[in-house]
């Protein structure tokens, strides 16, 4: 298993590897913004902005592997795709599983194929602003701003009821969900302190940067 893990962070940056998760990581954003569809439809105002977390996500990630394909870098891409990202992978697995657990049904036969599979498309979101962390350029006024913007989204989602629509099992938890999500905000920034903001030999200095 440890060699297995060495392997796959030794050719993560590796021009193949990142053309390829580029790929994944579009058609996913693609597929996440459908996905959200009648939820932009139904708000269809500026406020569409704070609508689809996890596509909007997804496609900063997708941007930080573009650039690092293209041997350029943005210290504040690289810092919102890695937060939200986490962030929002975790939160969709929780949310799943606690309709799930809550339903009246069985639990296995709460679960749509499609549930199953956002949990393993949103855990690989998750384990991805993970891995990727090794190379990020990121400081701490980067890090304060993407906090600013995060925070700000949750206050949105939850004050306006904006959020992600909630499996109907616990559709009358929002308060709840809106109290773990401003958590795992916290966590998710935390985290991308302790593993980005420490030197490390991996990260991509000499990229060219482009932007803040």
């Amino acid at each position: 298993m440890v060699s297995l893990y060495r392997h796959l962070t030794e050719r993560l940056d590796r021009p193949w590897m990142l053309w390829t998760l580029f790929g994944i990581n579009l058609f996913g954003s693609i597929y996440g913004f459908y996905w959200y569809k009648d939820q932009l439809m139904m708000v269809g105002s500026w406020l569409n902005l704070f609508v689809p977390d996890s596509p909007t996500a997804s496609s900063a990630f997708t941007l930080v592997l573009l650039l690092y394909a293209l041997r350029r870098r943005s210290p504040l891409l690289e810092t919102f795709a890695a937060v939200t990202l986490f962030k929002y992978g975790v939160w969709a697995v929780a949310v799943i599983l606690l309709g799930g657990i809550a339903s009246p049904d069985p639990f296995v036969k709460s679960l749509h194929w499609t549930d199953w599979m956002l949990m393993a498309s949103h855990l690989g979101m998750a384990l991805e602003a993970i891995l990727y962390s090794r190379f990020y350029t990121y400081h701490r006024q980067h890090l304060m701003l993407v906090g600013g913007w995060t925070l700000l989204n949750d206050g949105v989602d939850y004050l306006l009821d904006l959020h992600p629509w909630l499996p109907a099992s616990i559709a009358h938890m929002d308060g709840t969900i809106g109290v773990f999500t401003l958590g795992l905000s916290f966590i998710s920034l935390s985290l991308f302190a302790a593993l980005g903001l420490p030197p490390r030999e991996e990260r991509k200095w000499d990229f060219r940067m482009i932007g803040i």
